[in-house]
């Protein structure tokens, strides 16, 4: 996908304005400048922005059925901003984009400023382990851990009915069969439209299989 396809993408499938292409354009504008001083983006990936990150991100919504504008969306690992902060931009949902380098959150707290979403947007500048548990409707995470490892940190904000969009690249359908050992759910791999050989796991979790199993046992005690 080249950068024109890339725009044509947002603003034909996607449907997005003139006045969110200028903010997403602000914001590009803004990762550039900010990237001269702090790693944010792969340097190889500075030509490629609007497919490998701006589209990379906003392909996400297109698992999402009709949801709410109450959605409460979390992001772990946010890093520069993906996807989180392209949701944001995208639509009318609460975001809460998980970072915990000193950085990046300072990074991550002026653009969401300049970008006017301080009312909508929540920069928690913590590890996730520090996070306060509360439930959520989506969760994303783009290279930020494992498969296991991420359940693992990431479960208890959680139901049964929290939809995981998880960008995995080359390696998606491998993680998600390692995963399985462990935990049960219902997960698909999705092609990605800006590299057809990358997946995205898309589904919900039902919980970790020793857990389940040792609850099953107690239930069945006399």
């Amino acid at each position: 996908m080249t950068e024109q396809e890339a725009v044509l993408w947002l603003e034909g499938e996607l449907g997005v304005s003139r006045e969110t292409m200028d903010a997403l354009k602000t914001f590009v504008a803004f990762l550039k400048r900010e990237g001269s001083s702090q790693n944010l983006i792969s340097a190889s990936t500075l030509d490629h922005i609007w497919a490998r990150h701006i589209v990379d991100s906003a392909q996400l919504l297109q698992f999402l059925d009709h949801a709410p504008a109450t959605t409460r969306w979390l992001d772990l690992g946010s890093g520069a901003g993906f996807p989180g902060l392209i949701i944001a931009l995208l639509t009318d949902y609460n975001v809460t984009l998980v970072e915990s380098r000193a950085r990046r959150i300072d990074y991550l707290l002026r653009a969401v400023e300049m970008l006017d979403l301080t009312r909508r947007v929540h920069v928690a500048g913590v590890t996730l382990e520090r996070l306060e548990t509360a439930p959520y409707s989506v969760i994303s995470a783009r290279a930020f851990a494992p498969l296991p490892k991420l359940f693992d940190l990431a479960e208890r904000f959680a139901t049964n009915k929290t939809l995981w969009l998880l960008p995995k690249g080359r390696i998606a359908d491998q993680e998600w069969q390692d995963a399985q050992g462990v935990w049960d759910g219902n997960f698909q791999v999705m092609k990605s439209i800006t590299d057809q050989d990358a997946g995205i796991l898309v589904g919900t979790l039902s919980g970790h299989r020793q857990i389940k199993a040792a609850a099953a046992t107690q239930g069945q005690r006399p």
